[in-house]
């Protein structure tokens, strides 16, 4: 059960990204992940994507993986697509060059590949760049991926819209029975909101039966450094303080040094959620065109993959 191993602590959850719907590298990344230990996936709440997850589970023999899908409110970055204006962009390359996602390829975007991570919009020159944000209707697509066997739902509310958060926590608690994460960050809220809101939203939850994942900067993750995770480790102490009865994970901007510096900070975390670092350290890997049949390769990204995952787990 998802619950035991988040009790057993040190769980490490691998976030493909909400917004990730590229069919093909959430195969590889799961593949890859999975035979390096991680047996917790975060995908975006897309039927092609949960199935390809669960087939490259099942091919690979791996039974004990569990499957997590996002989604979010209006406000929610993760639900954006970035959209280019060609009345001023100057074809410059500077959003194919920073994109993270490989999403952009001679002006033109991926939208199955972006994840409003924002990156585009800081170093366009020319201000071309915009998000549209593609929500998804919960009543259209919990229904069946549920019933594909999801093990968690989680629930971005990053944003000030309550109503809208409220209705939709609402329409999860009352269709989903099973475990589910609330993802929270400061970046809109203070200290003492941020609290006010979990503790509403777990009010009449059994005990245990959410996670908490506590993301100090959404999307923020590439650099391998103490900075980076910072607010990561920031926003779960403020969690930890509250003293509730939750599971704490810890994301946005994890990396290799997420859990040494959550200790030395006392964190007395269950879970850590990566994804940025995660991704971009075996992006060559996944992108090679001999992925599935050169085992080399596969090697190479395994070793470079364990570490990572140790660092969470042992």
């Amino acid at each position: 059960m998802l619950k035991n191993l988040l009790e057993d602590k040190h769980c490490f959850k691998l976030v493909c990204g909400a917004g990730n719907e590229d069919v093909e590298s959430i195969r590889r990344l799961v593949y890859l992940y999975a035979l390096a230990g991680c047996r917790f996936f975060d995908l975006s709440a897309n039927e092609e994507v949960v199935d390809a997850a669960l087939e490259t589970l099942h091919n690979a023999n791996i039974y004990d993986a569990y499957i997590c899908v996002s989604v979010g409110i209006k406000s929610d970055p993760h639900c954006n697509k970035a959209v280019i204006n060609y009345d001023k962009c100057i074809n410059c390359g500077s959003c194919e060059s920073i994109c993270p996602q490989g999403a952009i390829h001679y002006a033109k975007v991926k939208k199955s590949k972006c994840i409003g991570c924002g990156r585009c919009w800081k170093v366009c020159p020319k201000m071309a760049i915009s998000y549209n944000p593609e929500e998804k209707k919960l009543d259209e697509i919990l229904p069946q991926l549920i019933k594909k066997g999801i093990d968690c739902i989680e629930f971005h509310v990053i944003g000030q819209d309550e109503n809208e958060i409220f209705s939709k926590w609402q329409y999860i608690n009352e269709t989903f029975d099973g475990m589910l994460s609330i993802c929270i960050s400061r970046g809109k809220l203070g200290d003492e909101a941020l609290i006010e809101r979990i503790q509403k939203m777990i009010a009449n939850r059994t005990p245990y039966s959410t996670i908490i994942q506590a993301d100090g900067f959404p999307m923020s993750g590439g650099a391998d450094d103490y900075k980076t995770t910072l607010q990561a480790v920031a926003t779960a102490e403020i969690v930890q303080n509250a003293n509730l009865p939750v599971y704490l994970m810890l994301s946005g901007g994890t990396n290799s040094k997420t859990t040494e510096l959550a200790q030395m900070c006392s964190i007395n975390y269950h879970a850590v959620a990566v994804g940025s670092y995660a991704r971009k350290i075996i992006k060559k890997y996944i992108e090679r065109q001999d992925f599935w049949t050169n085992q080399l390769v596969i090697e190479d990204a395994l070793n470079i993959i364990k570490p990572l995952i140790d660092s969470v787990i042992l």
